[in-house]
Protein backbone atom coordinates (compact mmCIF):
# COMPACT_ATOMS: atom_id res chain seq x y z
CA UNK A 1 0.00 0.00 0.00
CA UNK A 2 1.48 3.34 -1.08
CA UNK A 3 1.07 6.19 1.38
CA UNK A 4 2.33 9.11 -0.68
CA UNK A 5 0.55 11.69 -2.77
CA UNK A 6 1.08 11.99 -6.50
CA UNK A 7 1.99 15.68 -6.49
CA UNK A 8 4.85 17.43 -4.76
CA UNK A 9 3.75 20.86 -3.69
CA UNK A 10 6.33 23.55 -3.04
CA UNK A 11 7.85 23.16 0.41
CA UNK A 12 9.87 25.58 2.49
CA UNK A 13 13.02 24.81 4.44
CA UNK A 14 13.30 25.75 8.10
CA UNK A 15 16.75 27.09 8.91
CA UNK A 16 18.02 25.94 12.29
CA UNK A 17 19.69 28.53 14.46
CA UNK A 18 23.09 27.69 15.97
CA UNK A 19 21.39 27.14 19.32
CA UNK A 20 18.79 24.80 17.81
CA UNK A 21 21.43 22.84 15.91
CA UNK A 22 23.43 22.39 19.10
CA UNK A 23 20.31 21.20 20.92
CA UNK A 24 19.77 18.60 18.17
CA UNK A 25 23.39 17.44 18.51
CA UNK A 26 23.12 17.07 22.28
CA UNK A 27 19.96 14.98 21.92
CA UNK A 28 21.90 12.77 19.51
CA UNK A 29 24.69 12.44 22.07
CA UNK A 30 22.04 11.10 24.43
CA UNK A 31 21.05 8.51 21.82
CA UNK A 32 24.65 7.49 21.12
CA UNK A 33 25.12 6.94 24.84
CA UNK A 34 22.07 4.65 24.83
CA UNK A 35 23.41 2.71 21.83
CA UNK A 36 26.74 2.27 23.58
CA UNK A 37 24.98 1.09 26.76
CA UNK A 38 22.95 -1.55 24.92
CA UNK A 39 25.95 -2.76 22.93
CA UNK A 40 28.10 -3.14 26.02
CA UNK A 41 25.36 -5.00 27.88
CA UNK A 42 24.58 -7.33 24.95
CA UNK A 43 28.17 -7.68 23.68
CA UNK A 44 27.41 -6.14 20.29
CA UNK A 45 30.21 -4.62 18.25
CA UNK A 46 29.63 -1.19 16.75
CA UNK A 47 31.65 1.85 15.75
CA UNK A 48 31.06 5.45 14.82
CA UNK A 49 31.36 6.12 11.09
CA UNK A 50 31.04 8.68 8.30
CA UNK A 51 30.77 12.27 9.55
CA UNK A 52 30.67 11.10 13.17
CA UNK A 53 34.07 9.39 12.85
CA UNK A 54 35.39 12.44 10.99
CA UNK A 55 34.01 14.75 13.65
CA UNK A 56 35.64 12.72 16.42
CA UNK A 57 39.06 13.09 14.77
CA UNK A 58 38.84 16.63 13.46
CA UNK A 59 36.61 18.28 16.09
CA UNK A 60 36.52 15.79 19.01
CA UNK A 61 32.77 15.79 18.55
CA UNK A 62 30.24 16.85 15.97
CA UNK A 63 31.29 18.58 12.79
CA UNK A 64 29.97 22.04 13.72
CA UNK A 65 27.36 22.18 10.95
CA UNK A 66 26.33 18.49 11.10
CA UNK A 67 22.80 17.59 12.21
CA UNK A 68 22.95 13.79 12.38
CA UNK A 69 25.14 10.94 13.60
CA UNK A 70 26.12 7.59 12.09
CA UNK A 71 26.67 4.31 13.92
CA UNK A 72 27.99 1.32 11.94
CA UNK A 73 27.41 -2.40 12.49
CA UNK A 74 28.46 -5.41 10.47
CA UNK A 75 25.28 -7.19 9.39
CA UNK A 76 25.26 -9.88 12.15
CA UNK A 77 25.82 -7.19 14.79
CA UNK A 78 23.09 -5.00 13.30
CA UNK A 79 20.62 -7.86 13.60
CA UNK A 80 21.66 -8.39 17.22
CA UNK A 81 21.17 -4.69 17.95
CA UNK A 82 17.82 -4.61 16.17
CA UNK A 83 16.67 -7.54 18.32
CA UNK A 84 18.12 -6.06 21.51
CA UNK A 85 16.11 -2.87 21.00
CA UNK A 86 12.92 -4.87 21.52
CA UNK A 87 13.83 -5.58 25.17
CA UNK A 88 16.77 -3.37 26.17
CA UNK A 89 15.97 0.02 24.66
CA UNK A 90 14.68 2.70 27.03
CA UNK A 91 11.32 2.97 25.33
CA UNK A 92 10.25 5.88 27.48
CA UNK A 93 12.80 7.99 25.62
CA UNK A 94 13.61 6.27 22.33
CA UNK A 95 12.21 4.18 19.48
CA UNK A 96 13.88 2.20 16.71
CA UNK A 97 12.67 2.14 13.09
CA UNK A 98 13.54 0.15 9.99
CA UNK A 99 11.56 -1.16 7.04
CA UNK A 100 10.70 -4.38 8.89
CA UNK A 101 8.91 -2.74 11.80
CA UNK A 102 7.65 0.59 10.42
CA UNK A 103 4.98 0.83 7.70
CA UNK A 104 6.02 3.13 4.86
CA UNK A 105 9.68 3.33 5.90
CA UNK A 106 11.84 3.87 2.80
CA UNK A 107 15.44 3.39 3.89
CA UNK A 108 17.64 0.30 3.77
CA UNK A 109 19.03 1.04 7.24
CA UNK A 110 17.61 1.84 10.65
CA UNK A 111 17.11 4.96 12.72
CA UNK A 112 17.03 5.39 16.47
CA UNK A 113 14.80 8.34 17.33
CA UNK A 114 14.09 10.47 20.38
CA UNK A 115 10.53 10.51 21.65
CA UNK A 116 9.03 13.94 22.23
CA UNK A 117 10.90 15.52 19.31
CA UNK A 118 10.23 16.25 15.66
CA UNK A 119 12.81 16.45 12.88
CA UNK A 120 11.33 16.23 9.40
CA UNK A 121 13.56 16.50 6.36
CA UNK A 122 12.33 18.68 3.52
CA UNK A 123 10.04 16.75 1.11
CA UNK A 124 9.60 13.91 3.60
CA UNK A 125 6.57 15.44 5.31
CA UNK A 126 4.17 12.85 3.86
CA UNK A 127 5.98 9.79 5.15
CA UNK A 128 3.39 7.89 7.22
CA UNK A 129 5.36 7.44 10.41
CA UNK A 130 6.70 9.41 13.36
CA UNK A 131 9.88 11.38 12.66
CA UNK A 132 11.85 12.45 15.69
CA UNK A 133 15.46 13.56 15.98
CA UNK A 134 17.53 10.55 15.01
CA UNK A 135 20.81 8.68 14.78
CA UNK A 136 21.36 6.54 11.68
CA UNK A 137 21.92 2.84 12.44
CA UNK A 138 23.94 1.54 9.49
CA UNK A 139 24.28 -2.16 8.57
CA UNK A 140 27.36 -3.00 6.48
CA UNK A 141 27.11 -5.99 4.16
CA UNK A 142 29.56 -7.95 2.03
CA UNK A 143 30.88 -6.77 -1.33
CA UNK A 144 32.08 -9.50 -3.76
CA UNK A 145 35.85 -9.88 -4.05
CA UNK A 146 35.63 -10.73 -7.74
CA UNK A 147 35.79 -7.60 -9.93
CA UNK A 148 33.09 -8.61 -12.43
CA UNK A 149 30.75 -9.83 -9.69
CA UNK A 150 31.34 -6.59 -7.81
CA UNK A 151 30.27 -4.49 -10.81
CA UNK A 152 27.01 -6.43 -11.13
CA UNK A 153 26.52 -6.20 -7.38
CA UNK A 154 27.04 -2.40 -7.47
CA UNK A 155 24.37 -2.06 -10.15
CA UNK A 156 21.89 -4.13 -8.13
CA UNK A 157 22.57 -1.93 -5.08
CA UNK A 158 21.84 1.10 -7.25
CA UNK A 159 18.48 -0.37 -8.31
CA UNK A 160 17.53 -1.18 -4.72
CA UNK A 161 18.48 2.33 -3.60
CA UNK A 162 16.34 3.91 -6.30
CA UNK A 163 13.46 1.50 -5.58
CA UNK A 164 13.41 2.46 -1.90
CA UNK A 165 13.40 6.13 -2.84
CA UNK A 166 10.85 5.79 -5.68
CA UNK A 167 7.69 7.06 -3.86
CA UNK A 168 9.45 10.36 -3.19
CA UNK A 169 11.63 10.37 -6.29
CA UNK A 170 8.64 10.23 -8.62
CA UNK A 171 7.37 13.49 -7.11
CA UNK A 172 10.68 15.35 -7.21
CA UNK A 173 12.33 14.17 -10.42
CA UNK A 174 11.62 15.31 -13.98
CA UNK A 175 11.77 13.79 -17.44
CA UNK A 176 13.12 10.26 -17.89
CA UNK A 177 14.17 10.04 -14.26
CA UNK A 178 10.59 10.71 -13.16
CA UNK A 179 9.32 7.95 -15.47
CA UNK A 180 11.92 5.53 -14.07
CA UNK A 181 10.83 6.30 -10.51
CA UNK A 182 7.17 5.83 -11.46
CA UNK A 183 7.96 2.38 -12.84
CA UNK A 184 9.99 1.39 -9.79
CA UNK A 185 7.20 2.60 -7.51
CA UNK A 186 4.87 -0.01 -9.02
CA UNK A 187 6.85 -2.64 -7.11
CA UNK A 188 4.90 -3.40 -3.93
CA UNK A 189 6.58 -2.84 -0.58
CA UNK A 190 6.20 -6.52 0.22
CA UNK A 191 7.99 -7.64 -2.95
CA UNK A 192 10.72 -5.02 -2.59
CA UNK A 193 11.48 -5.88 1.03
CA UNK A 194 11.40 -9.65 0.39
CA UNK A 195 13.75 -9.31 -2.59
CA UNK A 196 16.10 -7.07 -0.62
CA UNK A 197 16.20 -9.55 2.28
CA UNK A 198 17.15 -12.36 -0.12
CA UNK A 199 19.86 -10.17 -1.61
CA UNK A 200 21.29 -9.48 1.85
CA UNK A 201 21.23 -13.13 2.87
CA UNK A 202 22.82 -14.34 -0.36
CA UNK A 203 25.70 -11.86 -0.17
CA UNK A 204 26.51 -12.45 3.50
CA UNK A 205 27.14 -16.18 3.32
CA UNK A 206 30.91 -15.75 2.99
CA UNK A 207 33.08 -13.03 4.51
CA UNK A 208 34.68 -10.67 1.99
CA UNK A 209 37.45 -8.07 2.07
CA UNK A 210 35.15 -5.10 1.56
CA UNK A 211 31.75 -4.07 2.90
CA UNK A 212 29.21 -1.32 2.27
CA UNK A 213 25.71 -0.05 2.99
CA UNK A 214 23.73 -1.43 0.07
CA UNK A 215 21.31 1.49 -0.25
CA UNK A 216 23.85 4.30 -0.12
CA UNK A 217 26.47 5.15 -2.76
CA UNK A 218 30.15 4.56 -2.00
CA UNK A 219 33.20 6.52 -3.20
CA UNK A 220 36.00 5.27 -5.39
CA UNK A 221 36.13 2.24 -7.66
CA UNK A 222 36.47 -0.57 -5.12
CA UNK A 223 32.76 -0.94 -4.43
CA UNK A 224 33.10 -0.69 -0.67
CA UNK A 225 35.18 0.01 2.43
CA UNK A 226 37.81 -2.25 3.95
CA UNK A 227 36.21 -4.58 6.49
CA UNK A 228 39.29 -4.28 8.70
CA UNK A 229 38.49 -0.62 9.39
CA UNK A 230 35.21 -1.71 11.03
CA UNK A 231 36.62 -4.59 13.09
CA UNK A 232 39.82 -3.15 14.55
CA UNK A 233 38.36 -0.66 17.02
CA UNK A 234 39.55 1.53 19.87
CA UNK A 235 37.86 3.74 22.49
CA UNK A 236 37.41 7.18 20.94
CA UNK A 237 36.37 10.50 22.43
CA UNK A 238 33.23 12.00 20.92
CA UNK A 239 31.76 15.02 22.68
CA UNK A 240 31.36 14.00 26.34
CA UNK A 241 31.41 10.28 25.55
CA UNK A 242 33.97 7.55 25.02
CA UNK A 243 32.66 5.39 22.18
CA UNK A 244 34.08 2.79 19.83
CA UNK A 245 35.87 4.22 16.81
CA UNK A 246 38.18 2.98 14.10
CA UNK A 247 41.82 2.42 14.90
CA UNK A 248 42.74 2.80 11.23
CA UNK A 249 40.56 5.86 10.76
CA UNK A 250 43.12 7.37 8.37
CA UNK A 251 42.51 4.70 5.72
CA UNK A 252 38.74 4.97 6.05
CA UNK A 253 38.52 8.76 6.16
CA UNK A 254 40.99 9.23 3.29
CA UNK A 255 39.02 6.83 1.11
CA UNK A 256 35.73 8.52 1.95
CA UNK A 257 36.75 12.19 2.13
CA UNK A 258 40.25 12.61 0.69
CA UNK A 259 42.13 15.27 2.69
CA UNK A 260 39.78 14.90 5.64
CA UNK A 261 41.57 17.32 7.98
CA UNK A 262 41.01 20.24 5.62
CA UNK A 263 37.76 22.10 6.22
CA UNK A 264 35.56 22.36 3.11
CA UNK A 265 34.60 25.83 1.87
CA UNK A 266 31.43 27.20 3.42
CA UNK A 267 29.53 26.60 0.19
CA UNK A 268 30.15 22.85 0.48
CA UNK A 269 29.41 22.41 4.16
CA UNK A 270 26.47 20.05 3.81
CA UNK A 271 23.38 20.88 5.83
CA UNK A 272 20.28 18.72 5.44
CA UNK A 273 17.22 20.87 4.62
CA UNK A 274 14.57 20.54 7.32
CA UNK A 275 10.93 21.60 7.21
CA UNK A 276 9.86 20.86 10.79
CA UNK A 277 11.73 20.93 14.08
CA UNK A 278 10.45 20.11 17.53
CA UNK A 279 12.84 20.03 20.48
CA UNK A 280 12.27 18.52 23.88
CA UNK A 281 10.15 20.69 26.12
CA UNK A 282 12.08 22.13 29.02
CA UNK A 283 10.79 21.47 32.52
Amino acid sequence: MKAYGEKMEKRHAYKLSKEELRSVQLIEVEMIEEIDRICKKCQIQYCISAGTQLGAIRHQGFIPWDDDADIAFLRPEYEKFRKACETELDQDRFYFQDYRNTVGYRWGYGKLRRKGTEFVRLYQEDMPYEQGIFVDIMPYDNVPDNYAARKIHTFRCFIYRKSFWAPLGKMQAKGFEKIAYQLLDKISDEKLYASYQRFIQKNNRKETKRIRIYTLPVPGHEGGYLRSCFTNLIPTKFESLIVMGMKDYKTYLTYKYGNYMKLPPKSKRKVHPVSKLGLLKKD
